[in-house]
């Protein structure tokens, strides 16, 4: 596979988890803790298909070094949220572990490409 090949996959594949975590959301009970919780990992589960796709575009080893570290924290940073849902006991259990699996591939990806650019 060529990297113009594996960054169409990619961004779909971001693309597609950013819309499984809003659909997620939806189904979530509507408190003042979801409401945190549901703002901060919708930020971050739209952020890496954003970042990623400007890194896709981005001009120097430099500014893509950049996009990638700006994805891979916004990645982790999804881990955590799910966490704080699945502790609190809020939201299907069945998609909570589909997304807290794919965010974990997702970051383990974006760690590895960020790892290889390292200045």
């Amino acid at each position: 596979m060529t990297n113009l090949e594996f960054n169409e996959k990619f961004r779909a594949r971001t693309r597609d988890f950013a819309v499984r975590v809003i659909r997620f959301l939806d189904m979530v009970p509507f408190n003042s803790a979801t409401k945190t919780l549901s703002n901060q990992l919708c930020k971050s589960a739209t952020s890496v298909g954003a970042n990623f796709r400007a890194f896709c575009r981005g001009r120097s080893k430099n500014e893509k070094f950049a996009k990638i570290c700006i994805v891979v924290e916004e990645a982790d940073e999804m881990i955590y949220w799910l966490d704080l849902f699945d502790a609190a006991d809020y939201g299907n259990k069945t998609e909570l572990v589909w997304l807290s699996n794919e965010a974990l591939e997702i970051l383990k990806i974006t760690a590895k490409i960020k790892s290889s650019l390292t200045p």
